[in-house]
């Protein structure tokens, strides 16, 4: 088998545009170059990695083997040349954090802010996913750092605690649930809801719980942010699931809050994680440093 980490690049590029032109292009190749490197790297093991038709081209399953382990070894070669670079001047660093919804708003834009004056050739490529895609992801090797709710499976990953985290309800101080000390997310179903856009992580979540109960929340209007979401509450227009340190941002709004019943809203906690904290870039270990920071 001989690969070089163009073939490599390549092959993930052709993947991610679904055709070898376009992934060719990307590689800053000719479709003739390209073509060649496929055809070698089928011919070096006798194994068909990709499918072609007249839509482009899919993945075999040893395609997508060698997809899985092309992104650990570029993401490891990407480490050998950040640790080398730390020793020339000016040349920078970048570490992927992933984060859900309660990280990303309410506890990363001040340390993050502060880390990345602090420490000027250091790059951050910061994205918002649901907890349970950021796990995965880790342990595929497509990102250094994760930030997930306590609530998900971390096996084959490192944590670190992070924040407390619990999600509370809240609603109008005169709405119908005011009465219970502590109502189940089922119980909220019946009501009107305003939600955080579509594409936030944790509306994703709270939605897929709401499907796990057979049912689907009643979302009158979603909002871009918390605050936002929050005033419109406090204005009658439905009921939303929070973390209490959204809530807490805002105590002038007329608002009541409950505990969820649910033991996924009782998060305790948010968790960084890691595949390996010391395998980590010299770079990367110090946002972990800055990130655990009080």
């Amino acid at each position: 088998m001989h690969f070089d980490l163009i073939d490599l690049r390549l092959y993930l590029n052709i993947l991610e545009a679904g055709n070898i032109t376009a992934g060719a292009t990307r590689s800053h190749l000719s479709l003739a170059a390209a073509s060649a490197r496929i055809r070698a790297m089928e011919a070096s093991l006798g194994i068909a990695f990709l499918q072609r038709g007249r839509r482009g081209v899919s993945p075999t399953a040893a395609g997508q083997a060698l997809a899985q382990h092309a992104r650990t070894l570029l993401l490891y070669a990407d480490h050998l040349q950040q640790d080398l670079a730390e020793y020339a001047k000016g040349v920078k660093g970048q570490v992927r954090l992933l984060c859900n919804t309660t990280a990303l708003s309410e506890y990363l834009p001040e340390v993050l802010a502060d880390f990345l004056h602090s420490q000027p050739h250091v790059d951050i490529d910061l994205q918002e996913l649901p907890s349970q895609r950021i796990t995965h992801a880790l342990r595929q090797g497509a990102a250094e750092l994760g930030i997930v709710s306590d609530a998900v499976d971390t096996q084959g990953l490192m944590t670190r605690p992070f924040r407390d985290d619990p999600l509370v309800l809240v609603m109008p101080r005169e709405h119908a649930l005011s009465s219970q000390p502590s109502p189940s997310f089922s119980d909220t179903l019946a009501h009107d809801y305003v939600g955080l856009a579509s594409h936030s992580a944790l509306a994703v979540y709270l939605e897929e719980q709401a499907l796990h109960l057979g049912r689907r929340m009643q979302l009158r209007i979603r909002a871009e942010g918390f605050d936002a979401l929050l005033r419109m509450v406090a204005r009658g227009a439905g009921l939303a699931v929070v973390p209490l340190a959204a809530l807490q941002r805002n105590p002038h709004l007329a608002l009541q809050s409950r505990p969820l019943s649910e033991a996924w809203a009782r998060r305790r906690l948010l968790l960084l994680c890691a595949r390996d904290f010391e395998g980590l870039p010299l770079y990367a270990q110090s946002l972990c440093l800055a990130l655990q920071a009080p």
